[in-house]
């Protein structure tokens, strides 16, 4: 088992990974074109842009170009190698303290394999002040320095990054894909791994969250049913109001177990015994921990809000498909009946308006705007689409 095994409908990409990295195992020159030192990796979220980025990592640090069984791929698989850096951020943005300390680590010279790599997800979040710090290492990198960076798209990164990578892009795997690798990762029977697969439109990391977790996956049915039920302004008002709490409870499930976890670590490593108080020398540490965890508690309180706005779309794309006589391939099947009532109380126009107030509400949260205002005024404005119909 390779390290491009668990790789799902990205076989492009993974081919030109695979080329550069057995390319320099055959040379003992870093100089053949498949090889470069500063990489983009593309593609939708959830697409795989850092499982893919982190196998051609561990291709390059292991010896047999990516075996999967030995202690570098181990390493790499862990994030403990001792010739990889790692960048992701719990917060909305990447510091420029962060990038800095990163950029000083990537003028050392490998300790046991033939490059230091070094990985940036979420590359979109650096402001352009900080991205111009990394540019500068980017432009003279050492011989045996490989930068992987990750983002949705090439526009996220300023040019003068652009165009000094190698893009490489990734698309959305199928359905099938997914639902197949959740099947046998997760040990989920066919029927349950499809449906995730497809409420999550072939997203990984969310198809494996429902498919294992009925939480989950009851919050998103309850998102369905409230968008599908708006009919008034007062629904809409509270069918938002009961959004945030889902999302909010959706962030909380994530964040506390980890949060917990997270705080335990740092007590035993300090020496504190549970149920002990925490020396008043030690305090701040613990402050800093708590701190780190609010602003995480923030992000993914919006990228919980982030992903009900894109349950809604998939909502509103399936009205609109049926409203268009396309009654194929729709996401949320289990609820056709509902759909084509709402298809049928409205005209296409209507719907599409209602998708570009979604988008619209995703750029209003993304810029700071107060959730609540941002969902009540998509869903008045869905509410007043059934109204007028």
């Amino acid at each position: 088992m390779t390290v491009w095994d668990d790789l799902v409908g990205q076989q492009e990409a993974i081919d030109v990974f695979r080329a550069a990295s057995l390319a320099e195992l055959a040379s003992s020159t870093s100089h053949d074109s498949a090889m470069t030192h500063s990489w983009l990796v593309t593609g939708p979220p959830g697409s795989g842009r850092s499982n893919l980025a982190y196998a051609f990592a561990a291709s390059l640090l292991c010896r047999e170009g990516g075996c999967g069984n030995c202690s570098d791929c181990t390493q790499v698989a862990a994030r403990t190698h001792p010739d990889l850096s790692s960048l992701t951020t719990e917060r909305v943005i990447i510091s420029i303290d962060e990038v800095r300390a990163l950029v000083q680590s990537s003028q050392y010279s490998p300790a046991v394999s033939r490059y230091r790599v070094i990985v940036i997800e979420d590359a979109d979040r650096m402001a352009e002040r900080t991205s111009n710090v990394l540019l500068k290492a980017l432009e003279e990198p050492p011989e045996r320095t490989v930068w992987i960076l990750c983002a949705p798209s090439e526009a996220d990164l300023i040019p003068t990054i652009r165009s000094r990578v190698r893009s490489v892009r990734l698309r959305v795997p199928s359905v099938e894909d997914v639902a197949a690798l959740i099947s046998s990762r997760d040990g989920v029977d066919a029927h349950t791994a499809e449906r995730a697969a497809r409420h999550a439109q072939s997203h990984i990391g969310m198809a494996h969250r429902l498919a294992t977790n009925p939480e989950a996956a009851a919050r998103r049915e309850e998102t369905v049913r409230l968008a599908l039920n708006v009919m008034t302004v007062r629904e809409a008002v509270l069918a938002a109001a009961r959004m945030i709490e889902i999302a909010t409870d959706d962030a909380k499930a994530i964040t506390e177990e980890r949060d917990a976890q997270e705080l335990e670590h740092l007590r035993k490593s300090m020496g504190i015994a549970e149920g002990d108080a925490v020396p008043a020398n030690l305090r701040s540490q613990v402050k800093g921990l708590e701190e780190q965890q609010k602003r995480r508690a923030t992000r993914s309180l919006r990228d919980g809000l982030d992903r009900i706005l894109v349950d809604l779309l998939s909502v509103y794309r399936d009205v609109l498909r049926i409203q268009l006589g396309v009654n194929e391939d729709l996401i949320n099947v289990e609820f056709e009946t509902e759909l084509r009532a709402a298809a049928a109380a409205r005209p296409s126009e209507d719907t599409l308006a209602t998708m570009e107030a979604i988008a619209q509400a995703r750029e209003r949260i993304d810029s700071n705007v107060a959730p609540a205002l941002a969902m009540e005024a998509l869903l008045i404005r869905a509410s007043r689409s059934e109204v007028s119909a």
